[in-house]
């Protein structure tokens, strides 16, 4: 879906993957050579391929939260790489039900070792010149986060906003007044012009979404 942004001096790259699509975010210092990778919810040697493809070694892995299609390929990929895990701990609960979820929707269960590193609102990422910051966006679960890269006008959001929607709340510790508090105070207050990753489809941006989401209105 994205390609490298010529503008930035990170490589940004953003792909469909796993059963249920979802949108798995590399992010890259070609300087270094070092990476992040964000919900890898499947095909785990396509991505260690293009991390290979792109001459990049993946030192973390984060989470947006801990549904199923979110980290299929992480115990592979951890496995692979030593890359270090890190969630939310509010979503220690989904990521202890990890086998049971994929049960529930009939996908093959592919083991993940328990999280290295829980999370926290504000948390600064910093690796090598990738430079973001994790955002507590709780609602669609309790432990959902968004991560700002702010220098690459950049949000991944997760499945809590997307383009004309919104994550849904009816799976475990969901909940739309919540959901909503989330976009409304903390999504809606970045600058209008970043560009939004969503955990499934199509990217937006922050602007868009205020002015034609009736899910949420800013």
């Amino acid at each position: 879906m994205e390609g490298t942004d010529d503008r930035q001096s990170l490589i940004i790259k953003t792909l469909p993957v796993g059963p249920l699509q979802c949108n798995c975010s590399i992010l890259g210092n070609p300087l270094s050579g070092q990476a992040i990778l964000i919900d890898p919810g499947g095909d785990a040697e396509m991505l260690l391929q293009m991390l290979a493809d792109l001459d990049l070694q993946l030192v973390a892995i984060f989470h947006t939260h801990a549904h199923l299609d979110h980290f299929l390929a992480s115990g592979k990929i951890k496995e692979a790489t030593g890359a270090r895990l890190s969630l939310h701990q509010q979503d220690s609960f989904l990521w202890d039900m990890l086998e049971e979820q994929c049960g529930m929707f009939g996908i093959p269960y592919e083991p993940a070792p328990p999280p290295d590193h829980w999370l926290e609102h504000e948390e600064e990422i910093q690796i090598q010149q990738i430079r973001g910051q994790c955002l507590h966006t709780p609602g669609h679960t309790p432990g959902s986060m968004s991560f700002l890269f702010k220098e690459e006008d950049l949000l991944i959001a997760g499945d809590t906003l997307f383009q004309g929607s919104i994550g849904r709340t009816d799976l475990w510790g969901g909940d739309f007044r919540t959901l909503e508090k989330s976009i409304r105070e903390v999504l809606y207050q970045l600058d209008e012009e970043t560009r939004v990753i969503t955990g499934h489809g199509e990217s937006t941006t922050i602007g868009s979404e205020i002015r034609t989401n009736a899910f949420v209105r800013g």
